[in-house]
């Protein structure tokens, strides 16, 4: 993604230096948090997601990409900060070779609950991690909002002994390098690894239902180069920007601009043949600081 977004932007504006910096979601928060008033940061790429709601306003100026009224509805700012450009779906990461050992034919989350597979699945923190909170919203999307029933799959998971890292790679390839059988995580990291040329995962959507987060960018406030960063959050969220970015990426993410095209032989499942659920993104809003909590008190009590 960075890569494809740093040519992209160069050709048009081949006079800005882009600078990168690589962390988790929750690294980057932190960060912008710490610096306050005198930012180093100008924009905060990827990790807000629609469920932060207005969460993170103190530490970004309101701005709202030119292009995005050619975003579906369900996509535009819903808070007048965040730019979505792009959707991150749930899916299971598998090791193909692991599963066949087993014996097991792993598709739906109560497939998650089998006794063999003690210790063998993974996920990452969603205290911290984006992708993590991605796989407990689906759990609700599934089950239905803070059920009876999608807390008892979550504590299935953590009693049949869920690893739990901080970080959202881990959960696809930990599971390639044959660590783990299973990753809870998001489509585009699992998907990037098959079409890298590892014949040892499949990439599988939950067969209870799958759905996706919509993930953006933001500018930051008081940032030191605030015209560029505008620019930068115009190209990501444009029709253009988002074929180039499709197009460099060979088709693993799926994007929100209307009008972006993906290029001939993507390597996503056609959204037809995925069973979607609908996604309470206002319940999830309102409520994540309570389900964050109610997690963790799980964790510590079946975990320690």
């Amino acid at each position: 993604d960075l890569e494809a977004i740093t040519e992209g932007f160069t050709e048009l504006y081949p006079d800005v230096n882009i600078e990168i910096i690589t962390c988790s979601a929750g690294e980057g928060v932190a960060r912008v948090e710490a610096e306050g008033d005198n930012p180093t940061i100008d924009v905060f790429y990827s990790g807000l997601n629609q469920a932060d709601g207005d969460k993170y306003a103190g530490i970004f100026e309101p701005y709202v990409s030119s292009h995005d009224s050619e975003l579906p509805e369900e996509y535009q700012s819903n808070n007048g900060f965040y730019n979505y450009d792009h959707l991150s779906s749930v899916v299971f990461c598998v090791n193909t070779d692991l599963e066949a050992e087993l014996g097991l034919e792993i598709n739906s989350y109560a497939d998650l609950l089998n006794p063999a597979l003690n210790g063998k699945v993974i996920i990452s923190d969603p205290t911290s991690s984006s992708a993590a909170w991605n796989n407990l919203s689906n759990i609700f999307a599934v089950y239905g909002n803070d059920s009876d029933e999608a807390w008892a799959q979550i504590e299935g998971m953590l009693q049949n002994g869920l690893i739990v890292v901080g970080s959202s790679s881990a959960c696809f390839k930990s599971v390639q390098q044959g660590e783990y059988v299973v990753g809870l995580t998001y489509e585009d990291g699992a998907i990037t690894l098959v079409k890298d040329g590892a014949t040892n995962i499949e990439v599988r959507y939950p067969s209870n239902g799958t759905s996706a987060s919509v993930f953006g960018c933001g500018l930051v406030k008081n940032g030191p180069n605030p015209e560029n960063a505008k620019a930068m959050i115009d190209f990501i969220c444009s029709a253009e920007g988002q074929t180039a970015l499709a197009a460099a990426q060979e088709g693993t993410l799926r994007y929100t601009n209307s009008g972006y095209t993906a290029p001939e032989g993507a390597w996503l499942k056609p959204s037809s043949e995925i069973k979607w659920v609908d996604r309470d993104v206002e319940f999830l809003t309102a409520n994540k600081d309570a389900i964050l909590e109610h997690w963790n008190s799980l964790l510590a009590d079946v975990q320690g």
